[in-house]
């Protein structure tokens, strides 16, 4: 296209020299739009190279427009978006507009769509977690949960949990197992009640009376654990109701019972198993997350492709949700583009900042050189009409 529209420019020159050799009434006019087209022609071809390059080499003002003012350009161009394409009302009524919820839901309900993105999702879970390092993930684990549980005290709480329990009759079942343990290990344990009986005997006892003894004990023992089992109301009841009421409230206000609980959390949260359980927490769930993420049939991926549906299912049918979920979009692009558009923006004014100045211009002209070698041609054309319209109305005026 550079070539043609030169191409315009030498015919109009050889034109205007050409005239020369020639005499008559019609040569003043052909001249006259000859030098008037190579006027346009070198005019409109210095206004298209001033905008990419110094013509001929020579340090003009105001010319290679766009290496040296590129910047400028990239800060105008971001300003110019930030302001018409970045308000909050333009971004909220283009999301009302758009129907996102509606549109959203009928392509998640569709069964392929949701395994589809519980597909990727499954990806992006074993990824994340191939990335993680064990030991960081359990550093995080304990800072985030053993430090938090050993930094929080667990008398007041489980005082508190424990009195509501006893409030609520929730603890009778197991005071009823608990007896129930006891009446029948005392019933079939008879030998051992006797030992016990012989064992702390004096020894100038004689032996039929620790026999005796053993029995009376024996039998006392099961009548007694019987009527405890069977009476709800029997003294051993409520007096272990009442021991754990003042335990319970001790935990909460006693100063010493506190302490003593802070012990044992220490001595458990110390013990061997408990840290071996801790530091292992994270390699089995790990292993969990991995089986299921890779398995199409594992529980996991059926429950979240089905998630999926069901709420594509209620983002298409029910019109309050998918109300309340647009307004939460609108709401969302509303302060993104509110608080960050001046960071959103700046991607265009670093991004055009970084290009080369030389290579910046020189892609714009192959993009738009076509059109602009149009504008010399159209130089040419205009020139030379222009020029034969005057040298005609000068001719005919004077």
């Amino acid at each position: 296209m550079k070539l043609v529209a030169t191409s315009f420019l030498v015919g109009a020159t050889v034109i205007f020299f050409g005239t020369h050799a020639f005499e008559g009434p019609w040569v003043g006019y052909v001249r006259a739009a000859a030098e008037a087209g190579m006027v346009g022609a070198l005019a409109d071809w210095f206004a298209v190279t001033a905008l990419f390059r110094r013509p001929l080499g020579l340090p003009i003002p105001h010319t290679a427009i766009i290496p040296t003012r590129k910047n400028m350009f990239g800060k105008t161009l971001g300003d110019f978006v930030g302001v018409n394409f970045l308000s909050p009302e333009i971004v909220q009524d283009k999301l009302k507009r758009a129907g996102i919820a509606e549109r959203a839901g009928a392509w998640i309900k569709q069964q392929e769509n949701a395994e589809r993105i519980t597909n990727e999702l499954a990806n992006v879970i074993k990824g994340a977690i191939t990335v993680l390092k064990d030991e960081e993930v359990q550093a995080v684990l304990e800072h985030a949960i053993v430090k938090r549980v050993m930094e929080k005290p667990w008398g007041p709480p489980l005082g508190k949990l424990l009195n509501q329990v006893l409030t609520d009759g929730a603890h009778h079942k197991l005071v009823d197992l608990m007896c129930d343990r006891a009446y029948e290990w005392v019933r079939d344990n008879y030998d051992k009640v006797s030992l016990i009986v012989t064992d702390r005997a004096p020894t100038w006892s004689p032996k039929f009376v620790d026999a005796m003894l053993g029995d009376k004990v024996y039998t006392e023992l099961v009548n007694f654990t019987w009527a405890v089992k069977t009476d709800v109301n029997h003294p051993m009841r409520l007096a272990v109701d009442q021991f754990l009421l003042e335990f319970s409230t001790d935990m909460q206000t006693d100063p010493a019972t506190m302490q003593r609980a802070e012990q044992v959390k220490q001595q458990v949260i110390d013990h061997p198993d408990v840290q071996k359980l801790i530091s292992s927490a994270w390699g089995t769930a790990k292993k969990m997350l991995i089986d299921a993420a890779e398995d199409p049939s594992s529980e996991l991926r059926k429950r979240v492709t089905q998630g999926l549906v069901t709420l594509g299912t209620n983002l298409t049918d029910d019109p309050e949700l998918r109300a309340k979920v647009d307004s939460w979009l609108e709401q969302a692009a509303g302060y993104v583009v509110g608080n960050y558009r001046a960071e959103i923006t700046t991607l265009i004014t670093d991004t055009v900042e970084r290009w080369d100045a030389e290579e910046t211009s020189r892609k714009i002209e192959l993009q738009v050189g076509r059109d602009l070698q149009f504008i010399r041609i159209n130089g040419t054309v205009v020139g030379a009409l222009a020029g034969l319209v005057i040298y005609t109305v000068a001719n005919v005026l004077f």
